[in-house]
């Protein structure tokens, strides 16, 4: 049975974070509320985690794994980020954006793009998960929480605990999020001088970043 924290929208209770951040810490995948739905999430150094990440959403290594980042200077952490790519970043972050970005090399090879050494990222704008990740103290691979065969992500903390509670370790309900994915983004062309391409148009609006 997978360990269920309810916690304040507004100030979450860093006493049950710090017991999600252990489940984290001993291998766990967690059910965590976003600016855009929910998301899987586990440590980034954890094989066999994101395994199971990636096997609960029946994806394949070709499928691109997010790192949900505290801020800019995290995300730019783990890309190689330009000028140019830098001030766009700056424009949307935090929000439900998703970038896609060449890997650096602080990035296991196994969870980047096996072909093109890339790696989405996104800095996302929402009070818990900034706190659990400010607990946890680095990015939390992540896919966007949508059940195999359904094409709408999951919602309701409750009915994700019941349909998954023998893979996760634990589900994090801070109330209703959004119940739409991110807008990705591929910055990786404007390295060559190209501009971004929109790969999906989610909740993320585009003119504020002039796309």
């Amino acid at each position: 049975m997978s360990q269920y924290f309810e916690v304040h929208p507004d100030n979450p209770q860093p006493r049950l974070l710090k017991q999600a951040v252990q489940l984290l810490e001993r291998g766990g995948v967690l059910a965590v509320p976003t600016d855009s739905s929910y998301a899987l999430v586990c440590h980034l150094d954890d094989k066999a985690a994101a395994d199971r990440l990636r096997r609960m959403r029946q994806v394949d290594d070709k499928h691109h794994l997010t790192l949900l980042c505290r801020d800019l200077s995290e995300l730019a952490s783990y890309a190689k980020v330009d000028n140019r790519q830098y001030r766009l970043l700056k424009l949307a972050t935090p929000g439900p954006y998703t970038f896609i970005l060449e890997a650096s090399k602080e990035v296991p090879r196994r969870v980047s793009h096996p072909s093109r050494k890339t790696i989405g990222l996104r800095v996302p704008n929402h009070t818990t998960l900034l706190a659990l990740l400010e607990l946890h103290n680095a990015p939390l691979l992540a896919t966007t929480l949508i059940a195999p065969g359904e094409s709408d992500p999951l919602n309701e903390a409750g009915e994700i605990r019941d349909r998954f509670e023998h893979d996760l370790a634990g589900v994090i309900d801070a109330g209703a999020c959004a119940l739409e994915a991110t807008t990705v983004i591929d910055l990786t062309p404007m390295g060559t001088g190209g501009e971004p391409v929109v790969v999906r148009q989610g909740r993320g609006a585009l003119e504020p970043l002039g796309l």
